[in-house]
């Protein structure tokens, strides 16, 4: 289907995700590439950097705070305020100023650290940037890598040296030639060393393990459906996954395990693919459920329902109905469309699929209900019958709201149906309680009073909680006319 979309670097400029290499789709489904912006740089998500582990002069930077203060003594030196561009950057007022005492490193080890701090060196330097920005960016960001050289060399012990210096070996492979792909690949290796000693100095470091994730995956980026890029892959979900435990609040790392994830199971045999889509699908939603306006998230998890009821549809065994599977696909892509209905991305996508939505309505099913106004009703009370959802909230459907599309649900015509306005809406959830039949249950609390319900299944419950907190988080967001002419217009 679509190029699904990767959260990227703790540090950078405000474009909360970058983009992975395109998901190989089915032949006949081309959408355009989305471009918010290149994937680049450890410039990119700021504010996901966690700076703070202790006082202002031992702590990682963001590459936002590196460039600036580094611009500004790089300034300072030019002009003879700072003394020589050594003093400037060298002189570990803002990096690696912890006591030395304690190092556990042999001259012999020293050595060996000088000797890859050379190559990391060298590699820097060689890059010179395609532009003029490009070029005065490298120039900061040389100096910046002679700063942490001299950090480490007065504290070997210092994680966050290693750290800042990873992302400056980022920033740079960022800046290569885009036709020099060996030059990009040597010092994303050399980030990656960086940040394997800055979490063997600082287990608990969720930076170093977020960004050294995102520098694997562009090296496995590079080396397309190999089996390096398989082995590449499985390290950067590993890392996604250390990020995730010692940061379990950040979607964004949730988001490119998925992605991760995604891409692998391009790679790997058949009968393993399933399983690892499967998983990046729960990681998806656990990202959406962390923050139910992250747009990519939900597109991302639009795109893998999409590439799966393709590969059910091929294999002819479907234990998910394809239909299904191409439904629940339109609901995520509609819903990140809502969203951010300028991303061209996501209006291209919206094309391929809206007409798997069951219009005029966002989602048809079922689900059991007990009688109106009587939540607690005895079990035999409570009918199974339709429910739609539109831009305005869920009902209980009678004949007349029967979708052409849809069987007619019996409903007793004695009964009122429910009915729930998304403005009234104060919080939904799964819930458990003797007081309700057995069986996957929701609970809608609305400024009326709870209503329960409950899904033929646990993965329909899934189904109907996201679209459900969809709905109504457009509708937060002021987006409510953008849905209504989604599926209505």
């Amino acid at each position: 289907m679509e190029e699904p979309t990767e959260s990227r670097r703790a540090g950078a400029e405000d474009l909360a995700n970058g983009a992975l290499e395109p998901e190989e789709a089915a032949p006949e489904v081309e959408v355009e590439v989305e471009e918010e912006e290149p994937p680049r740089s450890a410039t990119a998500k700021q504010e996901e950097a966690k700076a703070a582990l202790g006082a202002e002069g031992s702590r990682p930077f963001t590459m936002r705070e590196l460039l600036g203060e580094l611009k500004e003594d790089g300034e300072a030196a030019a002009t003879g305020s700072g003394g020589s561009a050594r003093s400037a950057f060298g002189d570990g007022n803002g990096i690696g100023s912890a006591d030395a005492e304690g190092s556990s490193y042999s001259q012999d080890s020293t050595q060996q650290f000088s000797s890859h701090h050379d190559v990391a060196m060298d590699l820097i330097n060689s890059v010179t940037g395609v532009d003029e920005e490009g070029r005065s960016r490298q120039r900061i960001l040389s100096f910046a890598a002679k700063r942490y050289v001299n950090a480490i060399e007065r504290n070997p012990d210092d994680p966050d040296a290693y750290y800042n210096w990873a992302l400056v070996l980022q920033e740079s492979a960022d800046n290569v030639d885009p036709n020099s792909s060996s030059s990009k690949d040597a010092l994303l290796e050399e980030a990656c060393k960086k940040y394997a000693e800055a979490t063997r100095l600082c287990p608990t470091l969720y930076d170093a393990y977020y960004n050294w994730a995102i520098a694997i995956a562009d090296r496995a980026k590079m080396r397309g459906r190999t089996k390096e890029a398989e082995e590449l892959w499985k390290q950067a979900i590993l890392n996604y996954e250390k990020a995730v435990q010692l940061n379990w609040n950040s979607p964004q790392a949730l988001n490119n395990w998925g992605l991760g994830l995604q891409e692998l199971s391009a790679i790997v045999p058949a009968r393993d693919k399933q399983t690892i889509i499967k998983t990046a699908i729960s990681k998806f939603r656990s990202a959406i459920q962390l923050q139910f306006d992250f747009h990519r998230a939900i597109y991302n998890l639009g795109t893998v329902l999409y590439g799966l009821a393709e590969d059910t549809m091929r294999s002819g065994k479907p234990d998910v109905s394809p239909n299904e599977l191409y439904s629940q696909s339109a609901i995520y892509v509609a819903a990140a469309h809502a969203l951010k209905p300028n991303y061209s991305v996501y209006r291209s996508a919206l094309r391929l699929v809206r007409s798997m939505l069951p219009l005029p309505y966002l989602k048809v099913g079922y689900l059991t209900a007990p009688p109106a106004n009587n939540a607690i009703a005895p079990h035999k009370d409570w009918e199974r019958s339709q429910f739609i959802l539109n831009h305005e909230g869920l009902q209980q459907a009678d004949a007349s709201d029967q979708p052409p599309s849809q069987s007619a649900g019996h409903m007793d015509r004695g009964r009122k149906p429910v009915r729930i306005n998304v403005a009234d809406i104060v919080s939904v959830s799964a819930c458990a309680d003797l007081t309700l039949p057995s069986g996957a249950s929701l609970c809608i609390e609305t400024i009326h009073g709870p209503t329960f319900l409950v899904a033929d299944s646990w993965e329909a419950l899934d189904g109907w909680l996201d679209a459900i907190r969809l709905v109504y988080t457009i509708f937060a967001r002021g987006k409510s006319d953008v849905l209504a002419g989604i599926i209505t217009g």
